[in-house]
């Protein structure tokens, strides 16, 4: 210890000062000889960081998914004596569990964006999550439908919530090298949340798919509350230089002089952001955050009218309506496998392709597989359907679980997190989440009145159309923000020359 030399950091190094100086007490000092403009460390805890911050996604695709192998169970369809309730479910029954968990979630960005700002990024990650631990451990007991009518709207507040705070949370702590790849990582924790309950869910009884659906939300509370920092962003907006410092320091592993450049841009941002104060009505009053806001609208309603939800939701009844050889659960676990496996893709192309190309490919290939899954249902009583093409249902789902894992399941969320300051980022956030889950209600709870008008194939063949309008809109209106940094993204949507 003696051959290693400590000196005290540059008093024009106000943070890192104040971070080593607030920790004399705890022995803490800076090794001058391991730091240096050229640090180059492995940023392990950033995506240690980004991965537990998921686990909160992982719960929201557990309870996406979670109607699949439960509704054939409530309604008698499947091993009818071990039904909790005293009577099947009815349709009605059926539709209203499927939509009260958008309804729940138009509300949770509500109540997310109320104390976003005011306690911070993680502990308001942190409260969205406990209606999850709550709902779940409600239903391990219920044995009345409202009690499951409950459940699923107190998870729609906890998915709301999630999806205001978390892409926030995430493009915060990111880098510009990485931002989107790490964003890509929340649609793919929900689609393993997904397949969790597509693989557990048909297998076991319902009191045990409810306590091991409770696990995932109790570790990712005991871990990120004591692992993980806050945002460097909130810490700054907090005068909280040093705990800033402290968090860059942890993400990036790197000394606090290695820090500081980072840290100086924060906050220059965040004192900006701090002299324009936010409110809602300041996302309509200029022509850039105008038109981040219709983007983020826009990318958010599509992702609903390509028919997402119907098909997370209803994956196991889509393949008993299509009567095909392949039993359903198996067919159901096979389309979860491909989510996740599509989506582990996301994040190695996403900076070299960039956001808008991987869109306009992801809507394409939605519209392909909705249209085929329609034509499907069209025939499916003719000879040609039973003998030739009883694979097509699931060659179609595998083809757009596909497509929107790779772009409109991750993507419009990442866009989101990027393309605010961070003075309104909070509101944009709140008010794409409530409109996305809006719609998720709307379509979920108006699919069988749909269905009963147009037919299955109408509504499939509707959702192909949607597909095909996202393609166009991102093509003509969403500029590329991939590699690209937050100030860079303001100048082009502002219409500014950043070359």
């Amino acid at each position: 210890m003696d051959d290693v030399k400590y000196k005290q950091v540059p008093v024009h190094d106000h943070s890192c000062s104040r971070y080593q100086s607030e920790n004399i007490s705890e022995n803490v000092k800076i090794n001058l000889n391991d730091v240096g403009e050229g640090e180059q460390r492995k940023g392990f805890f950033l995506y240690l960081a980004v991965c537990l911050a998921n686990l909160t996604s992982f719960s929201s695709g557990v309870v996406l998914g979670w109607t699949s192998p439960v509704i054939p169970k409530l309604n008698g369809e499947i091993e009818p004596e071990n039904n909790p309730l005293p009577h099947p479910i009815t349709i009605h029954q059926q539709s209203l569990l499927g939509s009260l968990l958008p309804l729940g979630a138009v509300l949770g960005p509500l109540a997310a964006g109320l104390f976003l700002d005011r306690i911070g990024r993680k502990k308001s990650i942190l409260i969205s999550s406990l209606p999850f631990t709550t709902a779940f451990a409600m239903a391990v007991f219920a044995h009345d439908i409202n009690l499951f009518y409950i459940v699923r709207f107190l998870c729609g507040l906890a998915l709301g919530g999630v999806f205001t705070i978390l892409p926030i949370y995430v493009a915060e702590i990111g880098e510009d090298c990485n931002r989107g790849a790490l964003g890509s990582l929340f649609s793919l924790f929900i689609t393993l949340g997904i397949l969790f309950s597509y693989c557990i869910g048909p297998y076991v009884s319902l009191a045990a798919f409810n306590i091991i659906c409770l696990m995932p939300s109790l570790l990712f509370v005991l871990t990120f509350l004591l692992l993980i920092p806050d945002s460097p962003y909130y810490l700054i907006a907090r005068n909280d230089e040093a705990g800033a410092a402290k968090a860059l320091m942890k993400f990036r592993q790197k000394s606090c002089r290695g820090v500081q450049k980072e840290l100086s841009e924060i906050k220059t941002n965040v004192e900006v952001s701090m002299r324009n104060k936010g409110r809602y009505t300041d996302l309509f009053r200029s022509k850039g955050l105008l038109r981040a806001m219709m983007i983020s609208v826009g990318l958010v309603s599509f992702q609903q009218l390509c028919g997402i939800n119907i098909v997370v939701f209803y994956t196991q009844t889509i393949f008993l309506l299509a009567g095909t050889t392949i039993p359903s659960e198996i067919s159901a676990i096979i389309i979860g496998v491909v989510q996740v496996l599509a989506g582990l893709f996301t994040p190695l192309f996403v900076e070299r392709t960039g956001k808008r190309f991987i869109l306009i490919s992801s809507a394409l290939g939605m519209a392909f597989a909705m249209a085929l899954l329609g034509l499907y249902f069209y025939i499916r009583n003719s000879p040609i359907a039973k003998d030739h093409l009883f694979w097509l249902p699931v060659a179609s789902l595998i083809c757009y679980n596909i497509s929107y894992c790779l772009g409109f399941g991750p993507l419009p969320w990442a866009v989101v997190g990027e393309l605010f300051p961070a003075n309104v980022k909070s509101f944009a956030s709140t008010i794409a989440a409530s409109i996305c889950w809006l719609l998720a209600f709307i379509i979920t709870n108006s699919f069988g009145t749909v269905t009963e008008t147009m037919g299955i194939h109408g509504s499939f063949w509707l959702f192909s159309g949607f597909c095909t309008l996202a393609f166009f809109f991102v093509y003509f209106l969403l500029p590329e923000t991939s590699g690209k940094t937050l100030q860079e993204i303001q100048a082009i949507l502002n219409g500014e020359d950043c070359s």
